[in-house]
């Protein structure tokens, strides 16, 4: 077997502490190392595991025995360890009345609870390149401190059982708007994901069909009060007005209305999001629509 002996499980890096009433101290602690350990049987890519870098051997014997691709440590005769510059690639061999089971388990092998990189098979998938985030926050100390404090309270598996993770949606003041629970700390994230676009979809499903009554429906009623040679009420009045801004001027209100969301970062995926300057841009520009839409309604008989 080949063991690589000069990796070192920790490291030190330094941090500031913050204490919840306002300390700050630079340490310096030992943090475990993780990084990603590409698994191979007979030179099939199994999967990529994301591990501290120490008793490889032990790890992916223990792996092997748990995933039932082996029944005895025996029946692994050789593990080597590979350092390369993305992560560890550690192979080992199957004897030969087992390798049929690596096929089938690459075929049959069902979602889990892990981090998601847990289960990629090789270390290019795991380390593909990330979007950047560019939004920051501005939350105070004592903001992450009161969401933490408060997190128990939205955490009723937890409380039952001692054993799930969270993850909050939480607002710069601290409060929590939005928690989910899961046996995985992934899981738990994911589904937080879920829940904050349910009320986006909503929305926008919300949006569509008013813009569709408002440019399409509207002006059908308005002709058969106009065909009437009635005067027409003030909310028709009204209606009219709004839909023949909404078919000529909507796009400068859902422009200022996207950078508006996306300024106060409640809609993310751009680099305006979080920006301030692109909210006050927003605003500028739904105030200009709403005068616009004021002199429309002026300037109709």
């Amino acid at each position: 077997m080949g063991v690589v002996r000069d990796m070192i499980p920790t490291r030190p890096l330094s941090f500031i502490r913050i204490t919840a009433d306002g300390t700050r101290a630079a340490i310096v602690r030992p943090v475990a190392a993780e990084m990603p350990i590409a698994v191979e049987f007979n030179g099939i890519g199994y999967a990529v595991l994301m591990a501290t870098p120490a008793d490889l051997n032990d790890l992916v014997t223990g792996f092997a025995l748990a995933e039932r691709l082996v029944e005895r440590a025996d029946e692994l005769p050789e593990i080597d360890v590979h350092r390369t510059k993305r992560g560890m690639i550690v192979r080992a061999t199957l004897v030969p009345k087992r390798a049929a089971r690596v096929a089938d388990r690459v075929r049959h092998r069902v979602s889990e609870s892990s981090c998601g990189l847990c289960g990629i098979e090789n270390l290019e998938q795991a380390l593909r390149p990330l979007p950047r985030v560019t939004a920051i926050s501005d939350a105070d100390d004592a903001a992450i401190f009161a969401a933490l404090a408060a997190l128990r309270d939205h955490q009723p598996l937890n409380r039952e059982t001692g054993g799930v993770h969270g993850a909050a949606l939480v607002a710069r003041d601290g409060t929590i708007r939005l928690a989910r629970e899961d046996v995985g700390r992934h899981n738990a994230f994911d589904k937080l994901i879920g829940a904050m676009a349910y009320p986006a979809i909503v929305s926008l499903i919300a949006v569509l069909i008013v813009i569709f009554l408002v440019t399409y429906v509207v002006p059908q009623i308005a002709t058969v009060f106009v065909n009437s040679k009635r005067a027409l009420p003030l909310l028709t009045v009204t209606m009219l007005a709004i839909s023949a801004f909404v078919r000529q001027w909507g796009w400068l209100m859902l422009l200022g209305l996207v950078w508006t969301l996306q300024g106060a970062n409640i809609l993310g995926g751009s680099v305006m999001s979080g920006q301030s300057q692109w909210l006050y841009i927003g605003i500028v520009v739904l105030l200009a629509g709403a005068a616009l839409l004021f002199w429309l309604r002026r300037s109709r008989p």
